[in-house]
């Protein structure tokens, strides 16, 4: 299975890979159960990545998402934003 989901949406504004969109040449999606965080996010005043939004997550730790195949995310797209953490994966649902 070849899947690669783009992160569409970043709204955390503390984010060093955040301007106007996910920098990050890809995420990783990590957390503990029942929730996922962003474990790309970084809380800098150095700002990183590429110079326009093309992040895709990369890897996906949380295995009970119904979304993980494999450690892959199937979602068509991802969301990260604050809740639980500073950048939690917003389109997460557990199985």
């Amino acid at each position: 299975m070849t899947v690669i989901t783009n992160v569409s949406e970043c709204s955390v504004g503390n984010c060093s890979f955040n301007h106007d969109g996910c920098t990050a040449i890809a995420i990783t999606v990590s957390g503990s159960t029942d929730h996922a965080s962003c474990a790309t996010f970084i809380d800098t005043s150095v700002s990183g990545g590429l110079p326009k939004m093309l992040a895709q997550v990369g890897a996906c730790q949380r295995a009970e998402c119904n979304y993980n195949h494999d450690l892959m995310c199937t979602a068509s797209a991802v969301k990260v934003g604050p809740g639980a953490e500073d950048a939690d994966c917003l389109t997460y649902t557990h199985a």
